[in-house]
């Protein structure tokens, strides 16, 4: 049985990648800590956030309720603290759809191209 390498997964991101993956400035992120008591990502001796995998879905779930469906923080804070389970299954089935979708469109893009 061939050895096959296990890829390395990062257990820290910087504010920056975090910011990066939402494109939205670190600014928000650390805006949305003080608001969000599920954000509290843990700091290093300098003071520098390290999120984890765990800080990255409440920030998904975070984003998904205020930046894509609209919500006031207020109205997202009271989501979060009564149907975080239901918006969580939500936002999974969203993600699984949308890719569902560009595989399809990538398919479809593929035939037209060959007919």
């Amino acid at each position: 049985m061939p050895y096959k390498e296990k890829e390395i997964e990062k257990q820290y991101y910087t504010i920056g990648e975090v910011a990066a993956m939402f494109d939205v400035a670190a600014s928000l992120i650390r805006f949305w800590e003080t608001e969000f008591e599920q954000l509290r990502p843990k700091k290093n001796k300098k003071g520098n956030r390290q999120y984890t995998k765990q800080d990255i879905e409440t920030l998904r779930s975070v984003y998904h309720l205020v930046k894509e469906r609209g919500y006031t923080i207020q109205g997202a804070k009271d989501v979060m603290k009564h149907k975080s389970v239901q918006t969580k299954d939500k936002m999974e089935i969203i993600d699984s759809l949308e890719k569902v979708r560009s595989f399809l469109v990538g398919i479809k893009n593929q035939l037209n191209t060959k007919a």
